[in-house]
């Protein structure tokens, strides 16, 4: 699907091994349904890690990501405005996420990207 927002938020994150099944759990079924509802927010798309191997210089060549966060998700927002709203400050402390699921995650990235062109 191709990218129709200015703006692309990703949060990347790992999360401790026994904590995976809840965290997958309440990032698909209540925080991303709650964050859609934030005005700006165009989409969400969950993405895990896969091992890396790509073809550079001629060789083939296996990228290390072991220190890259395992899970990132891809927002399209409207605007870098959309991130510091009351609506995205009061969704992301709705729901289990904050209290069973935030404390588990750690290596946590966030970055803002505008669509270049």
């Amino acid at each position: 699907m191709p990218i129709t927002a200015r703006y692309i938020f990703t949060a990347s994150m790992d999360v401790d091994p026994d904590k995976e099944d809840l965290f997958n759990e309440v990032y698909d079924q209540e925080h991303v349904p709650m964050l859609l509802k934030v005005p700006g927010v165009l989409s969400v798309t969950r993405l895990k890690q896969a091992p890396l191997t790509l073809s550079i210089g001629g060789e083939e060549k296996a990228v290390d990501t072991s220190a890259e966060p395992t899970y990132s998700a891809v927002y399209e927002i409207e605007s870098p405005d959309v991130l510091t709203s009351c609506e995205w400050a009061d969704a992301i402390e709705q729901g289990r996420w904050p209290t069973e699921v935030r404390p588990f995650t750690r290596n946590r990235r966030h970055t803002l990207h505008e669509i270049a062109g």
